[in-house]
């Protein structure tokens, strides 16, 4: 049975930046994640996104953070437990005890949560049901496959924005498309791609896919898109990027007594949730006032790492001294 001070669930950012500063304060430390490489949702979806609210850092990429992070946290000497579920959670005098999927128990002083929206699959675009994996994807994990195509991506959040900006210099031709006249992401993003060769078209779904040899496995070559009171529209398309979010919840996490808002966590100041030695920080986590920002995740695991450094010894103290000093 393996044993750690600190157990954390989740190795995006905030779970990473965790780890480094468990082990700034001395503590052991495991990490575990259900998916099979470090960086979270970052590596499984946004890996060439740039980042913009990072300190130090006007703009990163995705892949260069946890990159970044990854080395920080080596300096903590983690054990991993990659591709692995949190099952079970279990007191005991003076510890927890969480169950993997894989039937491994690890026993840790403390227990921090940091698993992001939790389990999370993408909503479908019923148009493209038969198509994914034939020009229908769901998220762009790197540019390189789209240079010289014509893209559609279906949504209006920041992940549709971001994408259609870094695509159109590497594209054909890129077509948004969104049911609505507003959007969800962020206005200098949209400005950005208004303010592109991005062709915008809202007030729009679109109603079917077409291509070559569908029902053999071909691959998609076109769309129809239907505007409200409009004649529908035809646009060529060797890749459809469906950004419609995720569906998301907290999985096992929900079975062990967690106080949530069934999407989150809900936490005190101190990162601390209802349950004894157990701790949430980053975008799983609620409390009046939340901002759900990489940069604010990072601050919240230090905060939690310094709580839970006490729970694991009363004689410790909560603030660790000035990372400055010798």
């Amino acid at each position: 049975m393996p044993e750690v001070d600190l157990l954390i669930i989740g190795a995006g950012p905030t779970g990473l930046y965790a780890a480094y500063y468990a082990g700034f304060r001395g503590l052991s430390v495991g990490v575990v994640d259900s998916l099979p490489e470090l960086g979270g949702q970052i590596t499984a979806m946004y890996p060439e996104k740039a980042i913009l609210d990072v300190a130090g850092f006007p703009t990163i990429k995705g892949r260069d953070l946890v990159e970044g992070l990854v080395s920080q946290a080596a300096t903590a000497d983690p054990h991993y437990f990659l591709d692995r579920t949190a099952l079970t959670l279990a007191h005991g005098d003076g510890h927890v005890v969480v169950g993997l999927d894989d039937g491994t128990e690890i026993t840790a002083g403390a227990l921090l949560v940091t698993a992001g929206i939790g389990k999370f699959s993408p909503r479908p675009l019923p148009a493209a049901d038969g198509w994914v994996g034939r020009g229908v994807e769901f998220f762009v994990p790197s540019f390189a496959p789209y240079a010289g195509k014509d893209v559609v991506i279906v949504g209006g959040g920041d992940s549709a924005f971001d994408w259609a900006q870094h695509l159109e210099p590497v594209a054909s031709s890129v077509t948004l498309v969104h049911r609505r006249d507003a959007f969800r992401a962020h206005e200098r993003t949209v400005k950005a791609v208004r303010d592109s060769s991005v062709e915008i078209i809202t007030r729009a779904q679109v109603t079917a896919l077409r291509g070559t040899d569908a029902d053999g496995g071909g691959h998609v070559a076109e769309v129809e898109i239907t505007v409200d009171g409009q004649e529908p529209l035809v646009r060529p398309a060797q890749a459809v990027v469906a950004a419609l979010g995720f569906v998301a919840d907290l999985g096992a996490l929900q079975t062990w007594g967690l106080e949530t808002d069934k999407r989150h966590v809900v936490v005190d100041s101190a990162m601390r949730t209802n349950i004894e030695r157990v701790f949430a920080a980053g975008d799983i986590t609620e409390y009046p006032g939340k901002v759900r920002l990489i940069a604010v995740g990072f601050g919240e695991a230090a905060t939690a790492v310094n709580n839970a450094a006490v729970a694991i010894d009363p004689s410790a103290h909560v603030f660790p001294g000035h990372s400055s000093e010798a």
